[in-house]
């Protein structure tokens, strides 16, 4: 799957398991994750996820205390 530079997600905590959702009407993408929105756990979550899940590396820019949040791929060198 191909990301763009920056994008939106929708963080879903605190659910059954971690998993992508696809694209919501609004054009974020909708991630479910298991850890707790607190403490910064479920941004760390998100961040493991997408190097995990897609192999890429991502950035949160803005959104830390926010379901919704701008993300961006960070090029490693």
């Amino acid at each position: 799957m191909r990301f763009p530079k920056k994008f939106t997600v929708h963080v879903k905590p605190n659910s059954s398991n971690d998993e992508f959702n696809g694209l919501d009407h609004r054009g974020r993408y909708l991630i479910h994750l298991k850890e707790k929105a607190e403490d910064n756990k479920a941004n760390i979550a998100l961040i493991k996820f997408f190097k995990k899940k897609f192999n890429i590396n991502i950035r949160i820019l803005m959104g830390l205390k926010r379901r919704d949040k701008i993300v961006e791929l960070v090029e490693l060198a």
